[in-house]
């Protein structure tokens, strides 16, 4: 954003102050409807171009009948910034210092600090941030809207950096930012809001390697299902799953790739599952394959699985499996024989963390959809430390792999070996529950058995899945799903996804469906 900003500026010619005067309006639209009679605002500024956007806010409110004062971190400005203090003292606004009350009711627009932040606040700042979160908290009748990124959070990560404000409302500039949409910025960000400034989007020498996808990107992605096509039109996916005591996790993946449009579902089961698994998946072939004595894949499955894939337009393996030293030598064996995409999760995602060779000699595309466990377990890592940095840990496993690696969680993103990442928008806590990641699996297979490209079926998987459960939320709520749930709503959500026309979803993060 820097990049673009500096272009919009320096190439295109556009004055910086008008930018900012931009940016104060859009904000400004955003708090006058959060005021109420006999309320103000306070606007809180820091020494930079956040601060210059505030003073903006400030001026725009005043002009328009708003009770508004003007809270100082510093009175360090340069630049626009000090053309816009100098305004807003002309009119005589009330300025007050570092030791700024906090109003008893209104609203408080948080402009501190934006991207530049890359440090822990510290000393008055962050004070500032605290004291505006207390007033928050303790005064039910204060909400609090952000210029740009709620201050102490790093536009890069997400993450707080000291402390940072919890907002009800950030106004992203431009476009939006990592920090936007992976937790815990995604909750301290509150509702977010996307305002077209006049910010060039793109300029010659942007690189642009994240994107995060709204409703439009997603329904242009969705393959074609012309009327003359037919069931061998639209792949055979085949699905390598289950072990005793989870044959669910076969059956959901199986499903899966059935419910987003595969004309063809083998599932490939270790033989003593077989006839449970019949019963359990009508719409789908089963093939009976070489087992142990306790029902998992035996070594001696690897032809018969080679076999089958030979025929098939794509394979998932990995549901329910385990963690058997013969399963995992298999899956070994399988990635190095198989020629068509593959997607690996779960166990079979774990079976590679000291034989990430393996995923990198392999000529067909290969999709990993790990979660932060067991992305952490390949790189030799905890969790938290592949939470600490989504879009990074992504790009590394998909960097060390050459696979396209599908980071499950808040926030799930999606990077492809070259570092080209798209982040997720839909989906949320309704699908932390049992199984959820194996009808994954099935999505996305199904979708590589379509003739969707690796990187573009992950992303698009992720997104389908995401918001085919935030459709069962928003009649019932974030708890209670079942993973089985999300399979007849995969087909609702796609028609729903294909009757998407309008140009100005592209402005939404993830707008919830119209009918859900």
């Amino acid at each position: 954003m820097r990049e673009l900003d500096r272009h919009t500026i320096e190439t295109l010619g556009v004055p910086g102050e008008v930018l900012m005067e931009s940016a104060g309006r859009a904000v400004v639209a955003e708090v006058l409807p959060l005021v109420r009679r006999d309320e103000s605002v306070l606007v809180v500024c820091g020494p930079g171009n956040n601060g210059g956007d505030g003073l903006v806010v400030a001026r725009h409110l005043h002009l328009l009948g708003v009770p508004v004062r003007v809270a100082l971190l510093s009175e360090d400005f340069g630049g626009d910034a000090a053309a816009q203090l100098a305004r807003v003292r002309a009119l005589e606004l009330p300025v007050e210092g570092a030791r700024w009350r906090a109003p008893e009711r209104g609203v408080i627009v948080d402009a501190l600090f934006g991207t530049g932040l890359s440090r822990p606040l510290a000393g008055e700042a962050r004070t500032a941030v605290r004291r505006m979160n207390k007033a928050r908290t303790e005064r039910r009748e204060v909400r609090i809207v952000a210029v740009d990124l709620p201050s102490g959070l790093s536009s890069d990560t997400g993450q707080v950096l000291g402390v940072a404000v919890s907002a009800d409302v950030t106004v992203a500039l431009g476009l939006p930012k990592l920090g936007h949409v992976f937790e815990p910025g995604r909750t301290q960000a509150g509702r977010i809001v996307v305002a077209r400034i006049g910010i060039a989007d793109a300029g010659p020498d942007t690189v642009v390697d994240a994107t995060l996808w709204t409703r439009a990107g997603a329904a242009a992605a969705l393959p074609q299902r012309p009327a003359a096509g037919h069931k061998g039109s639209f792949g055979h996916a085949l699905l390598v799953a289950g072990s005793e005591g989870k044959t669910g996790a076969a059956a959901l993946s199986a499903e899966g790739a059935a419910r987003v449009g595969a004309g063809l579902v083998t599932l490939a089961c270790p033989a003593g599952l077989n006839d449970l698994l019949e019963e359990k998946c009508t719409e789908v072939m089963t093939a009976p394959l070489p087992d142990t004595p306790e029902r998992a894949f035996a070594a001696a499955a690897e032809d018969g699985i080679v076999a089958l894939a030979a025929s098939r337009d794509a394979v998932g393996i990995g549901p329910g499996i385990g963690r058997a030293t013969e399963t995992d030598g298999l899956v070994h064996a399988l990635v190095k024989r198989i020629d068509a995409p593959i997607a690996l999760d779960a166990d079979a995602v774990v079976a590679f963390a000291d034989q990430l060779a393996l995923l990198r000699g392999r000529r067909a595309p290969t999709v990993l959809t790990p979660h932060p466990g067991e992305a952490g377990a390949v790189l030799g890592v905890k969790a938290t430390a592949i939470n600490a940095d989504r879009a990074g840990a992504a790009r590394e496993l998909a960097e060390k792999t050459g696979a396209v690696v599908l980071l499950k969680g808040a926030g799930t993103v999606i990077a492809a070996p070259e570092g080209d990442v798209i982040v997720n928008p839909t989906g949320g806590p309704a699908l932390a529950t049992g199984g959820t990641g194996d009808v994954l699996l099935g999505v996305v297979t199904g979708l590589l058995a379509q003739g969707v490209p690796a990187h573009r079926a992950a992303a698009l998987g992720a997104y389908l899945h995401g918001a085919a459960a935030d459709r069962i939320a928003a009649r019932r709520g974030d708890s209670g799903l079942l993973a089985s749930e999300l399979l007849p709503a995969l087909p609702q959500t796609i028609a729903a996804l294909r009757r998407t026309t309008s140009d100005d979803l592209e402005r939404d993060l993830a707008p919830p469906f119209p009918d859900a």
